[in-house]
């Protein structure tokens, strides 16, 4: 038999989206890597996320070179979740090692997670221990894991970003989920078998300008509150109930002092309105709330593709879209 059809092959997925300054010295960070491991074969998966600037220019330079890369290229951007859960279906290995493009996901960690796979570790986790990011940035991503970890009846993975090693056979349980919307952290917690946890330290963005922005990051912790937690429903519905009655007793109240005190009660109604302000806006809050829960339904019901794809590079003729 061909040495090389003995060798295990390894998917590293790298998903990108205005990557042009780190695109290709990843590529060659990654390839680097893997020469130091020639017990193993590999492909590399690029999928890019409709990126505005070079990237896509670089990415068919790359495959025209290397037909160990792959490319897939959005129609458009599909979110921070959707577009790397696709790719991960696409790998081919017989395990996958998803990495960001801007190395803030060390290289030389690639080792270490086949090291635990070969161990018998079907997932192997990087946890964030120490990270260059804004401090304080990293102080309100604890308190965010701390406070989802705390309300979810799921045990949630703290500083877990995604990045690390997941057998075939977890990619299998992947695609059976046909979930429109997917969120891998609150995923590999709640379906993966038996994990292994390494520390690394989150290096800061090698170059470019990162693409989260309030938005993107609110719509991470939605995804996770609203998949993973009933504490959003469960405090709105007991809150509605102890101010419906805080409202009708306030109520009761005002009427008594009206019909008691009728000449010497204040002509003004500043506190009612006060209290008619604080209520409302509670009620809009929790409508939010709510809303946020109906929304993630809905986008479930809809049953939408993950991604739809424009082009792909350096797939086999017969290779079909998984």
């Amino acid at each position: 038999m061909d040495e090389r059809t003995e060798k295990r092959l390894i998917s590293i997925m790298i998903p990108c989206y205005n990557e042009e300054e780190n695109v290709k010295p990843m590529y060659d960070a990654v390839t680097a890597q893997m020469a130091q491991l020639p017990q193993y074969d590999y492909e590399l998966l690029f999928i890019d996320n409709k990126s505005k600037d070079r990237t896509r220019d670089i990415l068919r330079m790359i495959c025209a070179e290397d037909k160990r890369v792959k490319a897939i290229f959005n129609c458009k951007n599909f979110g921070q979740f959707n577009s790397p859960y696709y790719a991960i279906l696409q790998t081919s290995g017989d395990c996958v090692i998803t990495m960001c493009c801007d190395f803030q996901d060390p290289v030389d960690m690639i080792p270490k997670f086949l090291t635990e796979w070969e161990n018998g570790y079907k997932i192997v986790c990087g946890i964030k221990t120490t990270s260059r990011e804004n401090g304080l940035i990293r102080f309100l991503r604890t308190c965010y894991y701390k406070l989802i970890r705390k309300m979810s009846s799921v045990e949630q993975i703290e500083h877990f970003t995604g990045f690390g090693l997941y057998d075939r056979s977890f990619v299998e349980t992947l695609r059976s989920l046909d979930d429109p919307i997917p969120f891998i952290r609150g995923i590999v917690a709640e379906l993966g078998p038996e994990r292994k946890e390494i520390p690394y330290e989150q290096q800061r963005r090698q170059a470019g300008k990162t693409s989260n922005n309030f938005y993107t990051l609110y719509d991470a912790a939605m995804l996770s509150f609203t998949s993973y937690t009933k504490i959003g429903l469960r405090i709105a519905t007991f809150a509605g109930a102890f101010l419906s009655v805080l409202s009708l007793l306030a109520a009761f109240v005002y009427l008594i002092m009206k019909l008691i005190w009728w000449d010497r009660f204040p002509a003004g109604n500043i506190p009612i309105l006060m209290l008619v302000a604080i209520f409302g806006s509670v009620q809009l809050f929790f409508t939010g709330l709510i809303g946020e829960y109906i929304l993630s339904i809905n986008t479930r019901l809809i049953h939408r593709p993950l991604v739809i794809e424009e082009e792909r590079l350096n797939f086999e003729s017969g290779e079909e879209k998984k």
